[in-house]
């Protein structure tokens, strides 16, 4: 589908629309909201999972809790090509200081299925009967360095954006002379707001602090690269929740296009960085 942007650009910028419109995706917008009667299938970052009876507690491979990050609720959220339409998607990574990323071996990028330390766990028809799930989470200890402090509700709102300054594909899909004009603040400002790569969201172009981690690995172990944006969770601090990446930076989850379609949840690459 041909995407357009509904508004004037810079001189600069115009005579790049249409390579910049050809890049544009759709993805869901997502917003912290103040929400004290979550429940447990409810779409939320922090806080406890939902899980049905009899399922084993997600752990790392030495047998210490994960805790959950970000629980989406496809019921609750628009339309996205490619992504699930229902089901509840999961994300757990280990309290350990460095929020599950396993720094001998910068985000995966040998095996981004390399997992042990974060989880993706997807249930495609979950059971909303509160006598059928896990209520009692007393087990959990409280975690100590994890980078969301409280848990809170989710809005969506799906939106529509250009490639990003950050992703890999950048330069190849735009062309080596646009990155010139980003040497004026003016127009890099202007190509920034336009492309809204900050913030947290489910598909579209990622933003990074450090730079793209899937320019690093050139056969991901023998898998293709992911390309696709699962989940981004970035530093955020208001009177809702705490989020905080190290020193404000951000979360990342990728996934290859076939896996994601087949809601094979088994080889997503996570990666965070910070200033």
């Amino acid at each position: 589908m041909n995407y357009k942007l509904e508004f004037p650009l810079s001189p600069e910028l115009e005579k790049y629309r249409d390579r910049i419109e050809a890049t544009i995706k759709p993805y869901i917008e997502i917003k912290t909201q103040n929400n004290d009667d979550v429940n447990w299938w409810q779409s939320k970052f922090g806080g406890l999972p939902y899980l049905p009876k009899g399922f084993d507690y997600p752990k790392t491979p030495d047998g210490k809790y994960l805790f959950l990050l970000a629980q989406l609720n496809f019921d609750e959220i628009p339309p996205l090509d490619g992504f699930p339409d229902r089901g509840i998607l999961q994300f757990y990574i280990a309290d350990d200081g460095a929020y599950g990323l396993n720094l001998g071996n910068p985000a995966n990028v040998d095996n981004p299925a390399l997992e042990g330390r974060f989880k993706i766990i997807y249930f495609p028809q979950p059971d909303f009967t509160v006598e059928n799930m896990i209520t009692n989470y007393d087990f959990l200890p409280k975690p100590e360095a994890f980078p969301i402090d409280g848990c809170c509700g989710l809005q969506f709102t799906k939106k529509y954006a250009p490639i990003s300054t950050s992703d890999y594909k950048f330069t190849e899909l735009l062309g080596e002379e646009i990155d010139d004009l980003f040497l004026n603040d003016e127009i890099r400002d202007e190509y920034l707001e336009i492309s809204s790569p900050f913030g947290h969201k489910i598909g579209g172009y990622p933003d990074f602090t450090q730079g793209d981690i899937r320019r690093y690995g050139s056969n991901f172990d023998g898998e293709k690269k992911p390309d696709i944006l699962l989940f981004q969770m970035d530093t955020d601090e208001n009177d809702t929740v705490d989020i905080m990446w190290g020193d404000s930076g951000i979360g990342n989850f990728f996934i290859d296009e076939s896996a994601l379609r087949q809601l094979d949840f088994s080889k997503v690459l996570y990666n965070w960085d910070c200033s």
